[in-house]
C-alpha cells in the first residue's frame, strides 16, 4: 500500500512520536512525515477545508504508525482503552487514523481541556465537566471531521479514523 504524505495549507505536522516529548518518553519515529491512507488523506484535507474556511488549521500530532511503534507504545501503557493492543493492530497501522487539534492562524491550539496522549477521564468526549469552550471546540473538531468522514475515539478527543477498519489491511512499515 503506497501511503499519502499530509499536505495542505491548512494543516501544520507536529508528530509528538518524533520527539522525546510523549508518553513514551522516546523519540519513536525517525522520520517526521506525516503519512496517511489516500482514502483518509483525501478525508483530512476535506476537514482542513471546512476549518479553514472559518480561519482554522489543524495540527498533526499523528497519522500513520508501524506496527514496532504501536509495539513500543503497548508496552509503555498496556490499556486498551487508549491503546490499541498491536496483536490486534490499530487504525494506526492501517493508516486510517489520525490524531490531531485543531489551531487559530497563529498556531496556536484551541483549548481542549486535556492535552494530546492525556490518558485521562477528561479526555473522553461528551465530558460536561471540562470548560464549556473546551466542549464547544471539541464540537467543532468533531464537526469537521464528521463532515469530512471520520468517525472518533469515545476517550480520546483527539483520534479519528475511517469508518469499517476491517476494509484496510494492516501496514507493515
Amino acid at each position: 500500500m503506497k501511503l499519502t504524505k499530509i499536505g495542505h495549507p491548512a494543516i501544520d505536522i507536529d508528530l509528538a512520536y518524533a520527539t522525546s516529548n510523549n508518553i513514551a518518553g522516546k523519540r519513536l519515529y525517525m522520520d517526521s512525515d506525516a503519512l496517511l491512507h489516500p482514502d483518509a488523506a483525501t478525508a483530512l484535507h476535506a476537514a482542513a477545508d471546512i476549518l479553514q474556511a472559518q480561519n482554522l488549521r489543524i495540527c498533526v500530532f499523528d497519522a500513520f504508525r508501524p506496527a514496532y511503534v504501536q509495539q513500543k507504545l503497548w508496552a509503555v501503557l498496556p490499556d486498551p482503552e487508549f491503546i490499541a493492543d498491536p496483536e490486534v493492530g490499530s487504525d494506526h497501522t492501517r493508516g486510517i487514523a489520525v490524531d490531531l487539534t485543531i489551531t487559530d492562524q497563529s498556531g496556536q491550539p484551541l483549548d481542549m481541556a486535556t492535552g494530546f496522549d492525556e490518558m485521562v477521564q477528561q479526555s473522553h468526549h461528551n465530558r460536561v465537566d471540562i470548560p464549556v469552550t473546551a466542549q464547544q471546540n471539541r464540537l467543532l473538531l468533531l464537526g469537521a471531521m464528521a463532515l469530512a468522514g471520520f468517525q472518533h475515539n469515545p476517550f480520546e478527543w483527539w483520534h479519528y479514523s475511517l469508518p469499517n477498519a476491517e476494509n484496510y489491511p494492516l501496514i507493515n512499515g
